[in-house]
């Protein structure tokens, strides 16, 4: 039995049925990163005295035949934006290089209390700002797939793991994109769910009305065991949405014949590569062959998008990040004499180059004089890409498109060029503007072998239409 490509069930059920331990799958996973990790660069800090108590506890359960918890023994990873007690949590920058929580992130807590073993923490673009894990402070990531080529962001540790078999399941965070293009780039499934539907406590944060926390998996079932782990109200978090969590998992048989499927023409204009063009309308043919009802729609906002998610976010990301000044748990610069020089000096020293462009946008869209002129023209703007959104499902239970307008780009290629960098957003944006859910499921790969990802978005808190419509293309492709 190869220990490190089994999927949620499959470990868990060979824990259950004594044919491995929790104990074997852990070192195999360490291992695995061992061999792996020094050409891919996923992990920033293992933490293995705990993963492997959380192992042991595991094991005596299995040996005392005790049923196993949804995730019992099934290896994870972190990424490194969500607080972790006793382990470093660094948001892959030098200003919080040395930071290590005194507290859970309430989404880490629940999958150890499901049983998962935390193998550690996951690199990342410093404070999630990024599409391509070049901007973490520590060492960029590369695609397994392709090591020239970039993992995506700001998840790519999260995405090159799972990919590359370092772990069966890890957490990310997506704010414009950063789980399913990742997942799209490395050939994994990445769910983003509805804002609200899980909490962020704990989730270092970039823009507060953006962030999402959600799984990356190698199939969609897997996804959902996660999601139905994590999800749910917590009275630490009052963003975090009292709404009934169905059994995801369940639903995912339910037939799709008969779903009307969207195909907004905006997402297949200028700019889309002609590979991805073609290997997501076959996958909408397959849908279409799967029964489902294909019906075209207009977001019409959707030229909108990048602007204004580049306003919102960067506003909220300067206001979130005016606590990192050298005084408390961060990085102090050293040999200062007054007061405004530490803060200066400190957040210089500290904050990697997108960090301090984000800071500085984001500071300028809020400042007297601007404020109306672009922040609250931006929150207009999200308004109305929300009411695309609420118009096309009044017609249709979800809408198709690519993930990402092009295959995982090279190292270095777009890092002189940020808007060249945000435009690999385009696509992803406006589901994080809109708060609602989204998934990338595998489609197909270009000559090149690069992995393609197709996106489907769903209603707020209708996580389940969008699983459903995946597992049943997965299961068809």
């Amino acid at each position: 039995m190869d220990l490190t490509s089994l999927t949620i069930d499959a470990a868990r059920s060979a824990v259950q049925e004594r044919k491995t331990t929790a104990l074997a799958l852990a070192e195999a996973h360490y291992d695995r990163i061992q061999k792996e990790d020094g050409q891919i660069g996923a992990f920033l800090t293992l933490s293995k005295e705990r993963a492997l108590a959380q192992a042991d506890r595991i094991d005596r359960m299995a040996a005392e035949g005790k049923p196993l918890p949804p995730l019992g023994g099934v290896p994870v990873g972190i990424k490194d934006v969500m607080s972790t007690r006793g382990v470093r949590t660094t948001a892959g920058s030098k200003i919080l290089e040395k930071y290590i929580p005194p507290y859970d992130c309430t989404a880490v807590a629940r999958m150890e209390a499901a049983g998962a073993v935390m193998l550690g923490k996951m690199n990342c673009d410093e404070f999630a700002m990024g599409s391509s894990n070049e901007n973490s402070a520590y060492h960029p990531v590369r695609n397994p797939r392709d090591l020239s080529r970039v993992p995506g962001g700001s998840s790519g540790g999260s995405a090159a793991a799972v990919a590359a078999d370092m772990a069966v399941v890890t957490l990310g965070s997506d704010t414009g994109g950063s789980i399913r293009q990742p997942a799209s780039f490395c050939g994994v499934v990445g769910l983003m769910p509805t804002y609200g539907r899980v909490s962020r406590y704990g989730l270092i944060a970039f823009a507060s009305s953006l962030d999402h926390i959600g799984p990356l998996t190698k199939t969609v079932k897997d996804a959902a065991t996660v999601l139905r782990t994590i999800a749910g109200r917590d009275a630490m978090d009052s963003t975090s949405a009292d709404v009934p969590v169905p059994d995801y998992v369940a639903e995912l048989d339910k037939p799709v014949r008969g779903m009307k499927v969207g195909v907004a023409k905006e997402y297949f204009g200028e700019g889309l590569d002609d590979e991805v063009r073609q290997a997501v309308e076959a996958a909408i043919d397959k849908l279409r062959g799967l029964g489902c009802e294909i019906v075209p729609v207009s977001l019409s906002h959707t030229p909108y998008a990048i602007p204004t998610y580049y306003l919102i976010a960067t506003a909220e990301a300067s206001a979130n990040l005016a606590r990192y000044d050298g005084v408390r748990y961060t990085l102090r610069a050293r040999g200062v004499k007054t007061l405004s020089e530490m803060y200066r000096r400190s957040r210089d020293e500290g904050f990697g180059a997108e960090v301090k462009r984000r800071i500085m946008l984001g500071t300028y869209a809020l400042s007297a004089g601007y404020y109306d002129a672009y922040y609250l023209k931006a929150q207009k703007v999200r308004t109305l890409l929300t009411r695309d959104f609420d118009e096309a499902f009044r017609k249709v239970d979800a809408i198709v498109t690519p993930t990402s307008p092009t295959p995982a780009f090279r190292l270095g290629e777009k890092s002189n060029d940020p808007l060249a960098m945000y435009l690999a957003d385009i696509y992803t944006v406006t589901a994080d503007l809109a708060g609602i859910p989204g998934i990338s499921v595998p489609c197909g790969e270009t000559k090149d072998n690069l992995p393609i990802g197709l996106q489907i978005l769903g209603r707020h808190f209708d996580e389940s239409a969008i699983l459903r419509l995946g597992h049943a293309y997965e299961q068809a492709a």
